[in-house]
């Protein structure tokens, strides 16, 4: 007689719990003491795939799957700031009530009234210098000014003066009249030389568009830009900055983190006239160097050859010509000491004499390599001379002098 299997009659469902509880009676004989051994019946489902193997007691436990849920972070404290919000904020305020407003004024007559007025021709910013008054700004800020004044911080306006200029490195230096000493506050400088890196945070401070004192930040791009200058050579060593500037912050301070200065916001590299992210600031070693000098003697000190020479060039340009002519020489200076000959004249018209084609290592192509390779020393100094005579290079050592 064939027999069937009862379990065949129960339908999956009922065959499911049926192994379910086997499985909880087995657990339990387990739990008195009795020797557990697997005996656990395979039970197939309808599609032929087995069941999982039961947790059972002695097993590791399983891993826990739960749903993630994404938790809302805490709130932030009120008025919470970043370090570099923290740095930029005590930074403005340290140096904003050191930079100021500069406008220039000049005189409209109008001839058919028989009236004159004074009419606002120009704006910038700077920053100032002393207690005495003195406020450096940029030279083509304060260029063809009939009259100048300075707004502080605090709003107060006063007329000032220039006190001198150096054109070749875009400085100028004004003197406030009136200004108490009590109110201006100094800008921070380094009293040393300080060594620049590209990528340190640079903070501009200034009056763009005549808007109030405004800062940006960045950093420093690059070092040792070579820029064009309005005073007949460039302006090198120039510090190339990401932050932006804009019209009217020219003479306003460029400052690191420390709130002192590193440079004096100059020019911008735009096609439209509004900041592209490419500005250039006049680096602060020519700045401790120049502004004391305008400040003593009214103009920057140079130091020369005691040589005569034609800075425009027409005639090395007409000649085709590499390098300086010596037009003449001062009578007594060092250069008649050390030999060197000027432009003579002969039966035949002129005679070219010495063309200065180096100073110690660095080549002299123009009056811009000569101009700013002397302005690396001082009064005093020796150097090496190197000129074209008659088409052969020869030397001379030449003591530097000021000229007056």
């Amino acid at each position: 007689m064939h027999r069937t299997n009862p379990l065949a009659r129960l339908s999956h469902f009922a065959r499911v719990r049926l192994y379910a509880a086997s499985v909880a009676v087995s657990g339990l004989f387990c739990l008195v003491g009795c020797s557990h051994r697997d005996t656990t019946p395979t039970i197939a489902t309808s599609a032929d795939r087995p069941m999982p193997r039961p947790t059972l007691p002695g097993d590791a436990p399983a891993p826990v799957v739960s749903a993630v849920v994404s938790a809302a972070p805490p709130d932030l404290p009120p008025g919470y700031r970043t370090s570099d919000e923290t740095n930029s904020i005590d930074v403005f305020r340290l140096a904003a009530p050191s930079t100021v407003f500069v406008t220039q004024s000049r005189i409209v007559v109008d001839y058919f009234a028989g009236t004159t007025s004074e009419v606002p021709a120009g704006s910038g910013s700077g920053f100032i210098w002393d207690t005495k008054g003195h406020v450096v700004t940029n030279f083509h800020v304060i260029r063809g000014a009939q009259a100048l004044s300075v707004t502080l911080q605090d709003h107060r306006t006063f007329e000032a003066d220039v006190v001198g200029a150096e054109p070749r490195k875009d400085i100028a230096v004004l003197q406030i009249k009136g200004a108490p000493a009590e109110g201006l506050v100094p800008i921070r400088v380094y009293d040393h030389n300080v060594n620049l890196e590209v990528g340190q945070k640079t903070l501009a401070i200034g009056n763009p568009f005549g808007l109030d004192q405004t800062l940006t930040t960045g950093v420093i791009s690059a070092l040792g830009r070579q820029v064009d200058g309005i005073g007949g050579v460039t302006i090198r060593d120039m510090v190339q900055t990401d932050a932006a500037i804009n019209p009217g912050n020219s003479g306003g301070p460029l400052l690191d983190s420390s709130a002192r200065l590193i440079g004096m916001n100059t020019m911008i590299f735009s096609r439209s006239g509004s900041s592209a992210g490419i500005g250039f600031a006049v680096p602060v070693s020519s700045i401790r160097r120049v502004v004391p000098q305008i400040i003593e003697f009214g103009k920057a000190k140079q130091v020369g050859l005691g040589v005569q020479i034609d800075p425009s060039q027409r005639l090395e340009q007409r000649a085709g010509i590499k390098g300086v002519i010596v037009l003449s020489l001062v009578p007594g200076g060092p250069a008649e000491k050390a030999g060197l000959q000027g432009i003579t004249k002969t039966a035949r018209g002129l005679s070219l004499g010495d063309v200065i084609v180096g100073v110690n290592d660095a080549a002299v192509t123009d009056y811009d390599d000569l101009y700013n390779t002397l302005d690396r020393f001082n009064a005093g100094d020796q150097v090496k001379i190197w000129v074209l005579r008659n088409e052969q290079r020869v030397s001379a050592d030449i003591t530097l002098v000021d000229i007056p």
